[in-house]
Formats: C-alpha cells, sequence, structure tokens
C-alpha cells in the first residue's frame, strides 16, 4: 500500500515533466492596419518545456513579437490554439509577465519599489502584507537594492530594465516574456544585462520565451532557439543552442554555429528540426 501510495506522486511529477508549459499548435494571427489585416504568423507551432530559455529569432516583421503578444492573451489566434498548463489562454493572466523594449514602461512618479509593487497592487495575487518583502527580495536579485527608493528618471537605461525584470519576476509568474528587452542598449550594456540574465535564471530557474533579432543574442541566452521565416512567419527551424556561453563567442564552433543560423535565416540552410 505505502509503495503504491509513493509510485503514484512520482508518476505525477514524472508527466508534468513530459508535459509541456506552453503549446502553441496551428497558430495563426493577423493584426488590423489602417489599411488591410496582416497575417504575421501562420499556423506555427512549438512547445516551451520548464525551466527552458526558449528564443523565437528572426527578421523584422517575421511576427515573432505578434507572437509573444498571442502568448501574453493580448491578441487572439484566427486559427489554432495556445494553451498555458493545459490550459487555453484566453487573455492577459498574471501568470504571464512581458518585459518590452522600451525604457518608458515603468511609472515614472514611482519609486523602484513602487513599480515592483505596482502589478501586485493591480491584481492582488498575493496578500498585502507581503508586498513590500517580495518585491525587495526582487530588487535585491537584480542589484538594484541601493536604488529601491530612486525614481526611473535618475536611471539608465540598464537599470530600468532590471526594475522591469524584478517587476515580472516579482509576481512569480509561470512564464517570463521578454521582447527585444536589449536591444536599444548599448553594446556593452547589452551583453552585461545577458550575463545578468543567465545568472539570475541559474538562481531561480524560471521559464523564458525571448524574442530577438540577433543571432548571437539568441545563442548566448537560449537552451532552445526557433528560427522564423520572413512575413508571415513561419518555423523554419528548432535548434538546441545549450552548450554556448558568453565566453564561447570567438570559438570556431560558435561561429559555425553562428553560420548555420544566418544561412537558415537568408534561405541557405534547409528547414530542419533538432
Amino acid at each position: 500500500m505505502a509503495l503504491a501510495m509513493m509510485r503514484e506522486p512520482l508518476e505525477a511529477q514524472a508527466q508534468q515533466a513530459a508535459t509541456p508549459l506552453l503549446s502553441v499548435r496551428d497558430v495563426t494571427l493577423q493584426y488590423q492596419t489602417r489599411r488591410q489585416i496582416v497575417t504575421a504568423t501562420y499556423r506555427v507551432s512549438f512547445d516551451v518545456q520548464r525551466q527552458d530559455r526558449f528564443i523565437l529569432l528572426g527578421p523584422s516583421g517575421c511576427g515573432k513579437s505578434t507572437l509573444l503578444k498571442g502568448i501574453g492573451g493580448f491578441l487572439s489566434p484566427v486559427e489554432g490554439e495556445i494553451s498555458l498548463a493545459g490550459k487555453r489562454i484566453t487573455g492577459p493572466g498574471a501568470d504571464r509577465m512581458m518585459v518590452f523594449q522600451e525604457f518608458d514602461q515603468l511609472l515614472p512618479w514611482q519609486t523602484v519599489l513602487g513599480n515592483v509593487m505596482f502589478p501586485m497592487r493591480k491584481t492582488g495575487r498575493f496578500p498585502r502584507s507581503e508586498w513590500r518583502d517580495r518585491a525587495m527580495r526582487a530588487v535585491e536579485k537584480v542589484g538594484l537594492a541601493k536604488f529601491a527608493d530612486s525614481h526611473p528618471h535618475t536611471l539608465s537605461g540598464g537599470m530600468k530594465q532590471r526594475v522591469a525584470i524584478a517587476r515580472a519576476l516579482a509576481m512569480e509568474p509561470e512564464i517570463l516574456l521578454m521582447d527585444e528587452p536589449f536591444a536599444a542598449l548599448d553594446a556593452l550594456t547589452r551583453r552585461r544585462m545577458q550575463d545578468e540574465l543567465l545568472e539570475l535564471w541559474n538562481d531561480i530557474r524560471f521559464t523564458l520565451v525571448f524574442v530577438t533579432h540577433s543571432i548571437q543574442e539568441a545563442i548566448v541566452i537560449g537552451s532552445r532557439i526557433v528560427v522564423m521565416t520572413p512575413h508571415p512567419g513561419q518555423i523554419r527551424a528548432e535548434l538546441d543552442a545549450t552548450p554556448f556561453k558568453q565566453e564561447d563567442a570567438g570559438s570556431e564552433e560558435f561561429m559555425a554555429f553562428n553560420r548555420k543560423i544566418n544561412g537558415m535565416l537568408f534561405g541557405e540552410e534547409k528547414i530542419a528540426h533538432g
């Protein structure tokens, strides 16, 4: 009897590990401009496992940011389904937090701590008595404890992005969505932010879906990379990038992988998986 009771939780854990956290199935997304309806993605399918660092990589206009909006629940598919933990996504939720490229995503009248607490106030996700402590822990994680009482206008671009990341992680989401969050930073700050994001992931092991058009950034940050075709976006390839780190960027293996992805982006490589 005791053995049977032990086996059941183990089987449940194995099933949870095998089931993808995020599932995108045959998803076509469209949006309206002043002149026409634009098809951003066409029948896109992929899975994201728990603790993945999953990269959507492609040229401008391939629909990768639109896909992120679909996962965030801000845009509904015209075809197909997006589900999180087995439940269909029908709108925004605190289980999915987004970090954008723009530095103005912070509330200028709030301090760093106030910005990090803001989603907790809006959603009521945690008891009010926990807001400050949770926010402060997140601020400490991104190395901004000394700036907890500062306002956004006093911060650098990289610091503002760290606040945005802290605000998202403080909510303990099922999945963190990042839309080219470092693209507007200078090269040195961008590299430092990439390193800090990976350090945070090693510490917390959150699930990440990250949009970029930089091949090197995709290789450094990602454990899995989806390479998308130009408009309308489709999946050209899914690749494993786990072995590579920032310090590998000058190695022949890294450069060869970079060239391989570059060929896929520009149609010189056949569609592949794995």
